[in-house]
């Protein structure tokens, strides 16, 4: 080992400057050694916090390793092996853990304290001796200045003895604190070597001891463990590559795709009417104001019988609506496309909704009137739903638009949709369905009630007065009292007009399907949902509409005037029948036939009443012939007044008859 710089004790008394100089470069090399024992004093302390964290933080990783399975994953299941793998290696951490602890534990007394005890001891012993020594060498100087003021002329022996005393004081302590200083600065040189070794002989023991002490831990035992783990993390990465692979495939195909995939109402399927549970976004108008509406985008589905809606971000979704025994169907709001109208029956709620394309439109409508038709609780509701296909139809064809229908052939034939005179050509070719603008006129106003005005009403009570109603016909159409009372046929119905519309065609019982969907459309969008209940009376020779309150005849047709009439086909309490009257143009001999449909609303089947206005229509032409008539009297038993005995009378009469006024259809 090379030699080692030193002071020279003798020399400490005489205090020569050439001491001085090497002092100051003992001190000098003291300060310095003093800067760096504090910077690797900090890095061995950060060393050994770095340590004492790792064992903070696999005592954490163990314990965090445990919690896996108390977690309730939504996609935990087959996560037995992994939690089982996860089990074992948290007992692995923990035995490192403790392995880390220990290590952290030799640290700090092998490598953070004997630093800490050279910088306390030895090198704050350096600067106290300094401090002393300059003490010590001041007051020297003090002492050394008095004995040279001593006087030579008058030289006092007592002043003089005691000035001597005092610096021989002052050397002695000079010379003893200098002693000192220089031996702690000599022994500094070798301290200095052993402070900077010791530490990293420490560390590197407990290092080697810890790694020694893995390995114990980590053995044989563990090998066939990480094999099998290292097994398991492969065989998960293949898949995952498989995976990404058919992914990456699946992705790539579905990207390829025209662009008509993303662009709304370019849809290429066709439109499945017979669904019975849909789902999607739709828009949905809110009142914002008392005249102001929004749009809001939600995602809307069927849950059994009810239209449930989901917001974004919930949970769940919420019901918005019963749709048994609801109606819907198409409107125009807003100036905006594919809007439809779902209305309670009671009339009281009703959702306005947007659809995005033409076929979620459809398949909505058609969706929601299986569903309010209580389709789903029935054995095989898919059958049921192609069954009443023709209906869903209907309910998605717009006014401007009309799709062909089958015509529905009721059990009784009297029953059946027809005109006056069918013909056998007719019969024998099967009929071409006419376009909605042939049947009715694209605008054409629907009236929704008939009112009687107060002067029509004095007339009809003064006798010999001439009677006009809104529908042109006079007091002279009119069947009188008298003819009811001589009539053959006499049948009164509760009924309730829906409304009434003028139509292209009066041979034909499509124009009256198409008249009932217009008239209850109109109805939906205008929320007119209440109507007043009249009786319907028919007789061998006319139909006549009476208020059951006044008695008076809001309006009477000529049966012979009657073309057509049929029941709906599905909603067999809904009927209709088509007038023929005459347009009279000005100056002309003879008016142009046109033609009225009028649809009503009936408390029993409207295939009653069709039986009855078929019935007074045989009666009308076997008057012409008596044997036809006799004939007909035979095969119908008769009341004891000489009329026909048909049904039970829905009410108890015209006279007494009155209906409840302002009632909401179930159309």
């Amino acid at each position: 080992m090379p030699a080692v710089h030193k002071l020279l004790l003798e020399e400490a008394l005489q205090d020569s400057p050439q001491t001085r100089s090497l002092l100051s470069v003992f001190e000098e090399d003291a300060g310095t050694l003093t800067d760096y024992t504090n910077q690797l004093l900090q890095s061995m302390q950060r060393v050994y916090g770095a340590q004492n964290e790792m064992g903070l933080a696999t005592e954490q990783l163990s314990k965090q390793l445990l919690e896996y399975e108390k977690q309730n994953f939504a996609l935990g299941k087959g996560d037995e092996e992994v939690i089982s793998v996860l089990q074992h290696f948290a007992k692995v951490v923990e035995e490192l853990n403790s392995l880390h602890a220990e290590l952290a534990t030799q640290m700090a007394e092998k490598m953070v304290f004997p630093l800490i005890q050279f910088r306390e001891k030895d090198l704050t012993e350096i600067s106290t001796l300094k401090e002393i020594f300059g003490i010590a060498t001041d007051e020297h100087e003090v002492s050394m200045v008095k004995y040279s003021r001593l006087p030579k002329k008058r030289e006092n022996e007592k002043v003089k003895a005691e000035v001597v005393a005092e610096v021989a004081y002052s050397r002695r302590k000079q010379h003893q604190a200098s002693l000192q200083y220089y031996c702690a600065l000599n022994a500094l040189q070798f301290r200095k070597r052993v402070a900077m070794l010791d530490p990293l002989l420490g560390y590197t023991q407990a290092q080697m001891n810890f790694f020694r002490k893995g390995m114990d831990v980590v053995s044989k035992k563990m090998d066939s463990f990480l094999m099998s783990v290292s097994n398991m993390t492969q065989s998960i990465q293949a898949q995952l590559d498989s995976e990404a692979e058919s992914m990456r495939m699946s992705q790539r195909d579905l990207l390829s795709v025209d662009d008509t995939v993303y662009m709304p109402d370019r849809d290429r399927e066709p439109v499945n009417r017979t669904l019975i549970q849909k789902a999607g976004y739709l828009n949905i108008r809110n009142k914002t104001g008392l005249v102001t509406t929004a749009w809001d985008r939600l995602y809307f589905f069927t849950q059994g019988g009810n239209l449930m809606c989901q917001p974004r971000g919930a949970v769940a979704g919420g019901m918005v609506l019963d749709l048994d025994n609801s109606s819907v169907m198409a409107v125009e709001c807003e100036d905006r496309r594919y809007c439809f109208q779902i209305t309670s029956p009671t009339g009281k709620t009703s959702l306005t909704l947007q659809a995005e394309s033409k076929k979620e439109y459809e398949e909505w409508i058609c969706s929601l009137n299986n569903i309010s038709r209580q389709i789903y609780l029935t054995d095989n509701p898919e059958a049921v739903a192609i069954r009443l296909n023709q209906t869903a139809i209907q309910a998605v064809t717009p006014i401007t638009s009309f799709e062909k229908k089958h015509e529905g052939s009721p059990n009784r034939e009297r029953a059946k949709a027809g005109s006056t005179q069918p013909s056998s050509e007719a019969q024998q070719r099967e009929p071409k369905a006419p376009e909605p603008e042939e049947l009715i006129a694209p605008g054409t106003p629907i009236q929704f009630d008939i009112m009687l005005p107060a002067s029509e009403f004095l007339d009809q009570n003064r006798a010999g007065g001439r009677r006009t109603n809104p529908f042109g016909e006079t007091e002279e159409d009119s069947v009188t009292d008298g003819e009811s009372a001589d009539s053959l046929l006499q049948q009164v119905f509760a009924v309730r007009f829906l409304g009434s519309m003028a139509v292209r065609s009066g041979h034909s019982p499509e124009v009256i399907y198409e008249a009932m969907r217009q008239v209850l459309a109109a109805r939906a969008i205008h929320n007119i949902f209440r109507t007043a209940e009249s009786h319907l009376m028919v007789t061998s020779g006319s139909l006549r509409l009476i208020d059951p309150q006044t008695q008076v005849t809001k309006i009477s047709f000529q049966l012979q005037d009657v073309t057509q009439f049929a029941a709906h086909q599905e909603n067999s309490r809904l009927v209709g029948f088509v007038v023929e009257s005459q347009d009279w143009a000005e100056g002309g001999e003879e008016g142009e036939a046109s033609y009225s449909a009028f649809v009503f609303e009936s408390n029993t089947e409207g295939e009653k009443i069709c039986y009855t206005i078929s019935l007074g229509k045989e009666i009308i032409e076997a008057k012409k012939d008596p044997e036809a008539l006799a004939r007909l009297l035979k095969s119908m038993p008769l009341t004891s007044d000489g009329k026909f005995l048909l049904l039970e009378g829905e009410v108890g009469g015209a006279e007494n008859g009155a209906g409840p006024d302002g009632l909401e259809s179930e159309a």
